[in-house]
């Protein structure tokens, strides 16, 4: 079994003695635990790697006077090499913090392994809002985004336009159910209806017959819970089975900047998402992204920009509290509020959620475009407490109720 292990600095060799002294002692190590070669890795992989070095490199590359070093491991998409590589990272390898973590069942898996071992897992790749509901720890940090935010978003816009009555093309696993899940409680609150659900296998590349069922039902918006290559490959076949055109509106219930780039503006216009980041929103994010895009080659998405934020806001809460004891650091991140490029008011409740604003798009025509990755148009802004599950709703066992 492959691993792909590397560090900002120098090979390391881990071994048992590597153990509980070095982390006290030795460098602060933070892992990258991503997907390097897989159907996620444009969502992660190469580009959560880049910004997780940014952070460090920006920081100053050490901290309370110990060098920090990265380690990355390819998961591979395979819960059992993750929690194996988590377990190893925590236990004997001296890392503090595990960060990234695409693929929702893999980051539910290595979140329980952080509470298990005094570590702290951040998820910025992964979107079930089942990491802030019944598997909270009090260790993880959802960070970048959620199920419940994308499907709040998005549902709404379509609402206001009018689209109420929903089908959902489901990608058959964690992150897709939870997509699927949260997105049909607000159509079903907003007044719509659920006219049906199809799940798929995620390595197929044959939508045909989930199409045509998606065009015979009454439902007049055609909803993708998916992403990556799977994510990819449905909304082609949307387009080849003229579903749009057919008077059905194709909803992306998560919708990665590269997805976008990858489909082409031709196939993507005029598709309503919803987003943690979008690089050209700003002066602040038109100068990380700038600086990003030197290193891989593209702007960051909301994914890689989670991975750069909330690595600096680990990093500061570390200094803080004078130690990488996972308490102290978990208290420092939740009292201190995230204002940065990423988010402005930024807060760590106490299911782990980092509640900020959402933000809503389409997606540009050509015509509209003037550059490569020149895509979006802002449609409208969702205020932190508004995009997310408000913690009266929590099935979070660390939520007090009144």
């Amino acid at each position: 079994m492959t691993r792909f292990l590397t560090t900002v600095a120098a090979a390391l060799t881990l071994s048992a003695s590597l153990g509980p002294a070095l982390a006290q002692e030795g460098p602060v190590r933070l892992g990258v635990l991503t997907d390097m070669s897989g159907q996620f890795s444009h969502e992660a992989g190469e580009g959560s790697v880049a910004a997780v070095r940014m952070a460090v490199e920006d920081f100053g590359g050490e901290v309370l006077g110990r060098k920090i070093e990265i380690l990355v491991s390819d998961h591979q998409n395979k819960p059992e090499l993750a929690v194996s590589t988590a377990q190893e990272w925590y236990e004997s390898g001296g890392v503090s913090l595990i960060t990234n973590l695409i693929n929702s069942g893999i980051a539910l898996a290595v979140a329980g392994v952080a509470a298990e071992h005094n570590g702290i897992a951040i998820v910025n790749g992964s979107g079930s809002s089942k990491l802030t509901g019944e598997g909270c720890t009090p260790h993880s940090i959802h960070y970048a985004y959620d199920t419940y935010a994308l499907a709040v978003g998005t549902a709404r816009e379509l609402a206001n336009q009018g689209h109420k009555n929903w089908f959902f093309l489901t990608a058959d696993y964690a992150f897709g159910h939870a997509l699927e899940a949260d997105a049909s409680a607000v159509v079903k609150s907003l007044g719509g209806t659920v006219e049906g659900s199809i799940r798929y296998p995620i390595e197929t590349t044959d939508h045909s017959s989930f199409m045509l069922q998606a065009m015979a039902s009454p439902a007049d918006v055609v909803a993708i819970a998916g992403s990556g290559t799977t994510f990819i490959n449905a909304v082609k076949s949307a387009g080849e089975f003229g579903v749009a055109s057919s008077g059905k509106t194709v909803a992306g219930l998560l919708v990665w900047l590269t997805d976008t780039h990858s489909l082409g503006l031709q196939a993507a216009q005029g598709m309503i998402l919803t987003n943690a980041f979008y690089w050209d929103r700003d002066d602040d994010t038109r100068a990380f992204s700038a600086r990003f895009a030197e290193r891989v080659g593209r702007p960051p998405h909301m994914g890689d920009a989670g991975d750069y934020s909330s690595t600096m806001h680990y990093l500061k809460a570390v200094e803080a509290a004078g130690t990488t004891d996972a308490d102290a650091v978990m208290a420092k991140m939740r009292e201190t509020p995230v204002n940065d490029f990423f988010a402005k008011g930024g807060v760590i409740r106490e299911d782990g959620r980092m509640v900020h604003d959402m933000y809503v798009y389409q997606v540009k025509s050509p015509e509209e475009s003037t550059s490569e990755w020149d895509v979006y148009k802002l449609v409208n802004t969702i205020p932190g407490e508004e995009a997310y599950r408000p913690l009266s709703e929590s099935t979070c066992p660390l939520v007090k109720k009144n």
